[in-house]
């Protein structure tokens, strides 16, 4: 045998740790990589788990406040309709005792408060109708219907008469007054 000058002693602990492995990898590294890589999993697994459930309660939470605003919308109205029912009870009552009556002053005084008692109930629940007649044409509040000539001159580009009433619903406009114009 020969032997060659150079050649360094081995320690066997050395020689393991230097070895490769499969990877290519000194066993003592590859492991750490292992286990490094477990724990990427485990993070991954962990992290992914959070999303889903997060996502899920998201879904959930869309979902809820989908139904909740349809819910709104149809009952928006049950509050109206329900302050409302009396004036149906009393227009009842009305056509009732308008079978029999013969007084026609009672039957308009009735009628004057349910009428009444109607318009109180849709002001309660911000209804207002708009006072057209002798103020400017403003197309915000008017439809124009036609133009006359004016009666006098300070009627001049004013509302001169009102044919359909325009209603406001808490400060926004929902009808807008049809009107005629004096030119």
């Amino acid at each position: 045998m020969t032997e060659n000058k150079n050649e360094v002693p081995v320690n066997p602990e050395e020689t393991e740790k230097a070895n490769p492995g499969e990877s290519g990898l000194p066993l003592e590294a590859e492991d750490h990589a292992q286990k490094r890589i477990a724990e990427l999993e485990q993070q991954l697994a962990t992290l992914n788990d959070k999303y889903l459930r997060i996502y899920g309660e998201f879904d959930n939470f869309r979902k809820r406040t989908a139904k909740e605003r349809v819910e709104i919308l149809t009952m928006a109205g049950a509050d109206v309709i329900k302050t409302l029912l009396p004036v149906i009870d009393d227009l009842e009552r009305a056509v009732k005792n308008n079978e029999k009556a013969t007084d026609i002053a009672a039957v308009n005084e009735g009628v004057q408060i349910v009428a009444q008692k109607f318009r109180s109930i849709l002001a309660k629940n911000g209804l207002e109708p708009m006072n057209s007649v002798g103020k400017p044409f403003d197309v915000d509040l008017h439809e124009a219907i036609t133009n006359i000539p004016a009666p006098s001159e300070e009627l001049k580009g004013k509302v001169v008469d009102e044919v359909e009433k325009g209603y406001l619903l808490n400060g926004k406009v929902i009808r807008f007054a049809k009107v005629v114009v004096g030119s």
